[in-house]
């Protein structure tokens, strides 16, 4: 069958970016959160990029009013997911928020109807045991910001099947990406390998090695990096940063003990360029 109809669940910098290349890949989307405001400040902020994008010459006039037309914003949950053919969950980081959602969608959505989680990290099959679609749940990993960022890592669980995964790669492509395949791991590739990063960065920062920008520096002409690790981390969020550190430790051991410096950023109220101040100050 065809898969038409896409809900996005959760209106963050995430979540509209996903509704975004979603709709521009001409899928009905339906944006779903609690909030009516949080919903129109996500679309505005879907229009600003697609026109920039016009302003570039990347895409056509008529190309972003298709993609708006696509898009209908809707802050009741069951029925944002009741026809949805595929549903993509970016909520924050926190397994027991994902599991209670997956929950309650699971007694309304068609048979048929795939999940996706748009984690970082988090288990794949321990979300997927809740519900009663294992083979029908997947981990889609996209990247911020999701309408420049090229990759999706898709993400199987212990019981996703191959159909399903057939799926959710021909959905990916006609977002405009490119894919690779992971068996459940904690973090995944890219967050695994980030997380080391820029907790390292942190631990070299508290013991005085350089400063944050000189740090970021070194990494990017240094190493070929596009951002510096606390660019990065700014940008991804301290806090979600954090929550993926505290589940890798866990999950793998003592060197993934978040740095104490990153927990204090936190505590602070630092936690990226979402609230104007992280590492940097913006």
């Amino acid at each position: 069958m065809e898969f038409k109809n896409i809900t996005v669940i959760g209106s963050g910098t995430m979540g509209l970016g996903i509704a975004h290349v979603a709709a521009a890949g001409n899928f009905k989307v339906i944006l779903n959160d609690v909030d009516t405001k949080s919903l129109e400040k996500a679309l505005s902020t879907i229009q600003k990029n697609l026109a920039k994008s016009v302003e570039l010459g990347k895409i056509l006039q008529n190309a972003m009013d298709l993609a708006l037309s696509n898009i209908t914003l809707n802050t009741n949950l069951e029925d944002s997911v009741r026809q949805s053919d595929f549903v993509v969950e970016a909520i924050p980081e926190r397994i027991d928020w994902k599991i209670d959602l997956f929950t309650k969608i699971d007694k309304v959505c068609k048979e048929h109807t795939i999940f996706a989680s748009n984690t970082s990290g988090l288990s794949i099959t321990e979300m997927a045991g809740t519900t009663s679609r294992p083979e029908k749940f997947i981990g889609m990993h996209f990247f911020n910001p999701v309408h420049k960022m090229k990759l999706i890592e898709i993400i199987r669980g212990l019981e996703t099947s191959d159909e399903t995964c057939k799926i959710t790669e021909e959905i990916s492509v006609k977002m405009g990406k490119e894919t690779v395949e992971v068996n459940e791991s904690p973090g995944f590739v890219t967050s695994r390998i980030n997380a080391m990063i820029g907790n390292e960065a942190f631990f070299m920062l508290q013991e005085g090695v350089a400063s944050a920008k000189d740090i970021d520096k070194a990494i990017k002409l240094g190493l070929n990096h596009p951002m510096g690790p606390f660019e990065m981390i700014d940008l991804v969020g301290l806090d979600t940063r954090l929550n993926i550190l505290k589940y890798l430790h866990k999950s793998l051991g003592e060197k993934y003990r978040p740095c104490p410096l990153i927990e204090k950023y936190v505590n602070a109220g630092r936690l990226g360029k979402k609230v104007g101040k992280g590492v940097y100050e913006y």
